[in-house]
């Protein structure tokens, strides 16, 4: 039998507790954001990228604005975009490690500076530079408006998603494989 109810959302102080069990039914792409120069840098991980527009090549990045990323991001008007691959879920626990720092989170990353200065994860699937066009503060965080600069793409196809509090590794050929699977014409996904 299918649950047909509907829940109101409850008291205040558990409305963040609902909001999270909800969100954590949507799976997004994994990305870390970079930014910052010389030794002055950070980065973290995030799910909350997407496209806004490609003509002109725009991305949308929701930033909580306590996030020393934020602050240099804020300050320089650059950010780096490092979506990544199916074998990066360490790098990603390394980035949303609190108990790391700024120039910290980088260690043991092969990483680079950017056309712009601003530091880029070497290995992702794909790197994108932004100069941000606008910032949207909304709440406790910012929607950060990014007009691409520079990209580079990887020749690797799998994705990391992070769905219901964990990493999930996308293979395109063991994922079209299992679509094969389930009926789905692959003319509709290559």
């Amino acid at each position: 039998m299918i649950d047909r109810r509907f829940y109101p959302v409850g008291e205040p102080e558990g409305n963040e507790r609902q909001f999270c069990s909800v969100m954590r039914r949507l799976a997004g792409g994994v990305s870390i954001i970079t930014a910052g120069r010389d030794d002055n840098i950070a980065g973290m991980t995030v799910t909350s990228l997407t496209s806004l527009s490609a003509t002109p090549p725009r991305l949308l990045v929701s930033i909580n604005k306590f996030a020393s990323s934020f602050a240099l991001i804020e300050r320089y008007r650059l950010f780096g975009v490092n979506i990544l691959g199916s074998d990066q879920h360490e790098i990603a626990d390394r980035f949303s490690n609190g108990m790391l720092k700024g120039r910290q989170r980088f260690a043991g990353a092969d990483w680079l500076y950017g056309m712009s200065g601003i530091p880029l994860l070497a290995n992702s699937l794909a790197t994108v530079e932004c100069e941000v066009e606008e910032i949207i503060e909304r709440h406790s965080h910012g929607i950060i408006v990014g007009s691409l600069l520079s990209f580079k793409l990887s020749h690797r196809v799998s994705g990391l998603v992070y769905w219901n509090g964990r990493y999930v590794e996308i293979d395109r050929d063991a994922d079209l494989d299992l679509l094969a699977e389930v009926s789905i014409p692959l003319s509709h996904v290559r």
